[in-house]
């Protein structure tokens, strides 16, 4: 579309140069001519290996040859290209993560056992990766300076290992335990602040010599990032151990926008109300003063919130001097518990499905991708500079409702639109990968009487995708929690966690059903939306004027114009929306089309069954048979040796991570859409999803 603008416009401008200014048809073409730029840009990394590389004696004894790749519809740059792409994370400034030391070692925090341990993948150097960060870590400038961000291939490229060979698959769930990278980033920051580690840190940051001059610079520095990833972990807090392979990523990006709407007023009155079991206040007013001394008004930002944590836990006259277990009181008065750890979803075939995350959350049409990205890169560290400003025309205002407001918030951001969109793009060429020979072959015959059971038993919900379709579309078929039976603790957060609105306070906000207003304490699901509305309305603050403004309507025109997924009503077998319940039909988990199921594991939406075969079993009941075969109440995971007959991971005989089920958040009941197959019945069905 923006070539034949452009060309459109050179012709205008031979045949009527007075009637298109010789500056804007300059400022076009350079648009244009950056673009391609850009898009010749992405294939100059092409490195074979696509910079996987070889891990001996690794996690869990694991050790495996460089890994290989299958046929995704992906060459070595578009792979390069997806790894190394910024969408505008920053979790901490580069140079310190490339100088930081783990915090009981003098190894480096970035070394390849220290990451195949948090089970991200380890690189080599390449074109786009000079510095051999993991898959998906990836350096991002924002405002001058230099930080180390995620982008979608650290939580979406799997790894499977089976007999010491490996192979690689794009857009797959990782193995990854965030919440562990997260403590132990925190404990390297600290020790960085202490004794030799704080000289040796300090020396090797300055070594670098890119965003720091001086000693006094990197200490102030250090410490402000330290209170934000405290900040982080202190908020994020669960008594749902995740583990390996699984995040609550919703739970945390609400949690991130409440951060940044509340208002002081807001925060000083759940303070107030923020009581011990006995109903005893937790602090007095004075207390609340003096921990919101300074604090603004309208919208408080990332160093004043990490501010408000460390004079919470002061002893010193006039603060309260809280511990851990207080915090949390005050934590679960002004946030959620992420209690509900999902499995990372595959990405093939996203680009082509009608609605998407575990529960339908998001709407695939027009822009909805770029607006369900944003939100993505808010909970994974995106810079988020919003302050308020005085009224006056802004489209994110408008967009948002806050024309009537007295003060504006503004939506200043890390977040790279533009990347966004053509990362969306780039997965449309992303095809679900097809069993290698590597793990054995698959016998025709069992994989026919398979078919039959499939069609019998799955099809109906778990529609078949013809993964070389260029134009196909995939139907999420929606079924209520209820009638599904697994874990509900996901889709029922999505609806029932609610927090302080801030300047989105009775302001209206478009449902299924009809406008509502945002009250002050309302329902996240409606903050998040206010949030990527002004965000995605926002052009990119590191850009100059023109070519921020084009570059963002490029991001939008290309969004609209290569989005082929219409607006629809959601299919399935679930309690629609109405206008006592405008969120009633996310209280559903969608049964996804199967494409290489098999290299997702472990399985259901939370990821509390190791494998296929386990996943076609019942679950244990009291007065059950104690010689039958069920699901595993509990199993080990972390491992990547794959098991090629039940199909998933290695799940016992390990020190991992040990999965139990009992708690609401990890239970493993529901579809059991496999009973009454016999053992036989249930490995031909196994064969034939091998072949899808």
């Amino acid at each position: 579309m923006f070539y034949k603008l452009v060309y459109f416009l050179f012709s205008s401008y031979k045949r009527h140069p007075k009637i298109i200014p010789h500056s804007l048809l300059l400022i076009i073409i350079g648009i244009f001519l950056t673009l391609a730029a850009g898009k010749l840009y992405q294939i100059w990394d092409d490195d074979p290996d696509r910079g996987a590389i070889a891990i001996n004696n690794g996690t869990f004894n694991e050790s495996y040859s460089t890994p290989v790749y299958l046929d995704q519809g992906w060459s070595e740059s578009d792979s390069l290209w997806f790894y190394n792409t910024t969408q505008g994370s920053a979790l901490l400034p580069y140079d310190f993560l490339l100088a930081l030391q783990q915090a009981n070692s003098n190894e480096k925090f970035l070394s390849n056992r220290n990451i195949d341990r948090f089970r991200y993948l380890p690189q080599k150097a390449t074109f786009f990766n000079p510095d051999a960060l993991p898959v998906g870590f990836v350096k991002e400038t924002y405002q001058g300076k230099d930080y180390v961000g995620l982008t979608c291939a650290a939580c979406h490229t799997a790894q499977i290992n089976y007999k010491g060979q490996a192979v690689r698959i794009d857009g797959g769930p990782s193995m990854a335990n965030m919440p562990l990278f997260m403590t132990e980033l925190v404990n390297a920051l600290t020790a960085a602040l202490e004794g030799d580690k704080q000289q040796t840190f300090v020396k090797n940051v300055l070594a670098l010599d890119n965003d720091y001059d001086t000693k006094d610079e990197v200490i102030a520095d250090l410490n402000i990032w330290l209170e934000r990833r405290k900040l982080y972990n202190t908020v994020n807090k669960s008594h749902i151990k995740y583990g390996y392979a699984r995040l609550d990523a919703f739970g945390r990006i609400y949690n991130r926008v409440l951060q940044h709407v509340i208002n002081k007023k807001q925060l000083a009155t759940l303070l107030a109300l923020t009581t011990l079991p006995n109903n005893k206040r937790l602090l007095t007013d004075s207390e609340i003063d003096n921990v919101l001394e300074g604090i603004n008004e309208t919208i408080i930002q990332d160093d004043q919130f990490a501010q408000i944590l460390n004079r919470l836990q002061s002893s010193k006259p006039g603060y309260p001097g809280l511990g851990l277990k207080q915090m949390l009181y005050v934590r679960d008065k002004i946030f959620n518990e992420p209690n509900a750890p999902v499995s990372y979803p595959f990405l093939w075939d996203i680009a082509q499905s009608d609605y998407v995350q575990w529960n339908g959350l998001a709407s695939n049409a027009g822009v909805g991708p770029i607006g369900r990205n944003t939100g993505e890169v808010i909970g994974v560290f995106a810079i988020i500079d919003w302050q308020d400003s005085p009224s006056g025309f802004k489209l994110s205002s408008l967009l948002t409702g806050q024309k009537h407001k007295k003060k504006h918030v503004n939506f200043k951001s890390s977040v790279d639109l533009i990347n966004l969109q053509r990362l969306e793009a780039h997965l449309r060429k992303l095809k679900s990968p097809k069993w290698p020979a590597m793990l054995g072959k698959i016998d025709p015959v069992k994989a026919r009487k398979g078919r039959l059971i499939y069609a019998k038993r799955c099809q109906s919900c778990h529609e078949l995708i013809d993964r070389e379709d260029a134009d196909r579309l995939v139907t999420a078929k929606m079924m209520d929690i209820k009638k599904t039976g697994t874990d509900p603790a996901m889709a029922i957060n999505s609806v029932s966690y609610s927090g302080k609105s801030g300047n989105f306070m009775h302001t209206y906000q478009g449902t299924d059903v009809g406008d509502v207003i945002i009250a002050e304490t309302a329902p996240v699901a409606q903050i998040l939306t206010s949030v990527t509305k002004g965000v995605v309305a926002t052009p990119d603050a590191d850009k100059w004027f023109i070519r921020r403004w084009a570059d963002w309507a490029y991001t939008l025109a290309m969004s609209f114009t290569q989005n082929k997924i219409k607006a629809s009503v959601k299919s399935g077998n679930y309690n629609p929306d109405t206008t006592a319940n405008p969120y009633n039909s996310l209280l559903a988990y969608k049964a996804r089309s199967l494409n290489g199921i098999w290299a997702t594991a472990p399985y259901l939406h939370n990821g509390s069954v190791p494998t296929l075969y386990d996943l076609l079993l019942p679950v244990k009941k009291p007065g059950d048979p104690e010689n039958g075969e069920y699901r595993p109440d509990t199993f080990m995971v972390g491992s990547r040796e794959f098991d090629p007959v039940k199909v998933g991971f290695k799940s016992r005989g390990y020190n991992g991570f040990k999965f139990t089920t009992s708690r609401l958040g990890n239970r493993n009941t529901g579809h059991q859409y496999g009973n009454p197959l016999n053992r036989q019945e249930r490995y031909e069905l196994i064969e034939y999803l091998k072949t899808l």
